[in-house]
């Protein structure tokens, strides 16, 4: 029996506290965000088993999806995504880069050149042996000057991609960058062969563990386990079905009528029900995912940072979290940097509901008799219509009108999200804070969905990314965080923790707070029970 597997045995049979449970993560080096409820029956199941059909319902689907990696924007075709292929780099459960088509990284002393070694004898479903060719392309894909990927920012810095034969690449970054094998790790940056274009990603031709069956963007995929996959230890299901249900109710009677095994995203308002369903597993981990409001701060009145504050202060983040989240989170502070990201600022005063300030500077604005349209649906979370109304009856206590614009929930992300004055959003996060930063606060990033550029903040964040020195990385970071919080377009009320639930037929180790599902890698790391 390893450290682990003893550790988690005493405390499942109440030997030892949650306390000295998690300490003793900590001297194993396994992440403190995890739940100690996850390791509970599965965390260290038997040997993984092949076979069986995975079945699946997540949100975040629109008949507009493509599975074009510069354009994954939501949870179903990400998760289709990366059952069909690999980035260089893993990011794993304890949010630590780890090889995946690399074999491993160096980099220069100021950490401006970065070789990447790639695996030899990797096939992509077409029969193509991997290559640095291909990485080259791939990466490239996202920095075209007409791309609008949401990777794009992570690689401003990178000047030229070069092969060093046929399995290395080296990138030559314009500035250090301590964080870039992370960068490596995004779910954008996904490997596929030199020339793909068109509709030619529709077929999904990675090198992923399952080949693509079906694709209904929006709708459905089905996928079959790839045989000459190059993980042996991975892709154990035959099949899986991935089902985009957007309805939470939907999905849920999916799981307890058995048509799906596992489900994304559970009610918060009756997972205590699920729990007492024989034959299902609920869990629930802290990581990086975190609910927004986003302001348009082009766009009037938002441009006034008293009409801003004015707003973060109306809403009662407390409530939310008890209401929305049933306690299943924590509050936000209007920055996206969460308790388990290295360089949170966690001695910044917590903004708190102030009715009376929210008034007097919403009063110095001159707009108490302006009424604010969020908009909202489920599509952006689930309970982000309740959460809206809650924000708007918290509101009316500081003499704030809002106006709850109830929007439908296909093409939410396309018609509403950057598009609407002011909306209910939520972000997976990301493991280190300069790519969270990079995508959705850096002036000019695709994913800026307040369009908010601030010009110490941009200054701070070329500085953090360069500095290899880790007191000084908190400082800068700690500034970033206090500009946002202070001057941002971004309510931030809530950090949730990904609640999801499944078939207790489904076995697993440790589960990541990554992202949802398991870092997206439950396709590849879980397994049914023999």
């Amino acid at each position: 029996m390893t450290d682990l597997s003893f550790l988690t045995q005493m405390f499942n049979q109440k030997k030892i506290s949650r306390r000295q449970f998690m300490t003793g993560l900590s001297a194993l080096g396994v992440t403190a965000a995890l739940s100690p409820a996850f390791f509970t029956g599965n965390a260290m199941a038997a040997t993984p088993q092949k076979g069986g059909t995975f079945r699946q319902a997540m949100t975040g689907g629109a008949t507009s999806d493509s599975l074009d990696p510069a354009t994954l924007l939501a949870g179903h075709p990400i998760n289709v995504s990366t059952q069909l292929s690999n980035c260089l780099v893993e990011i794993d459960h304890n949010f630590k880069p780890v090889p995946e088509l690399a074999t491993g990284w160096e980099a220069s002393a100021d950490a401006k050149i970065w070789t990447f070694k790639l695996r030899k004898g990797v096939e992509f479903h077409n029969g193509k042996t991997l290559t640095a060719q291909d990485v080259i392309f791939s990466i490239n894909h996202h920095r075209g000057k007409e791309s609008k990927s949401a990777a794009k920012p992570f690689l401003k810095s990178v000047q030229n991609i070069k092969a060093d034969g046929k399995h290395s690449v080296v990138f030559e970054l314009d500035q250090g960058s301590a964080d870039f094998p992370f960068i490596m790790g995004d779910y954008h940056l996904r490997i596929y062969p030199d020339g793909t274009q068109g509709k030619d990603w529709e077929k999904g031709i990675g090198t992923g563990g399952y080949i693509l069956e079906d694709w209904e963007p929006g709708v459905r995929a089905l996928t079959k386990r790839n045989p000459n996959y190059w993980r042996t230890d991975r892709a154990h299901f035959n099949e899986i079905e991935t089902l985009a249900i957007v309805d939470v109710n939907a999905r849920t009677n999916a799981l307890k009528t058995g048509r799906v095994d596992a489900i994304d995203r559970a009610d918060v308002k009756t997972v205590h029900l699920l729990k007492k369903m024989p034959g299902i597993n609920v869990t629930a981990v802290t990581g990086t995912m975190h609910y927004t409001a986003p302001m348009l701060v082009d766009q009037k009145p938002y441009t006034d940072n008293n009409v801003r504050m004015a707003l973060k202060l109306a809403v009662n983040r407390e409530e939310m979290v008890k209401t929305i989240l049933k306690g299943y989170g924590e509050v936000g502070n209007d920055h996206p940097i969460s308790s388990v990201n290295r360089y949170q600022a966690a001695n910044l005063k917590q903004r708190t509901y102030d009715p009376d300030k929210a008034n007097f500077y919403m009063k110095k604005a001159g707009m108490l008799d302006h009424t604010f349209n969020l908009h909202a649906s489920d599509a952006a979370f689930s309970g982000a219509v309740d959460a809206a109304v809650l924000y708007q009856e918290s509101a009316k206590k500081a003499g704030i009108k809002i106006n709850v614009v109830r929007e439908p929930s296909d093409g939410y992300w396309n018609n509403v999200w950057t598009k609407k004055e002011w909306c209910m959003c939520y972000w997976s996060g990301r493991p280190v804070e300069d790519m969270m930063f990079s995508v959705a606060y850096a002036a000019g990033a695709p994913w800026n969905d307040t369009h908010w550029s601030h010009d110490t903040f941009n200054q701070l964040l070329k500085e953090a990314r360069a500095e290899l020195n880790e007191d000084k990385r908190q400082q800068l970071y700690t500034q970033m965080q206090e500009i946002c919080k202070d001057n941002g377009g971004a309510v931030v009320p809530m950090f949730n923790q990904i609640v999801e639930a499944h078939s207790k037929k489904l076995a697993h180790g440790p589960i990541s707070a990554h992202m949802e599902m398991d870092g997206h890698k439950n396709v590849e790391r879980w397994w049914f029970k023999s």
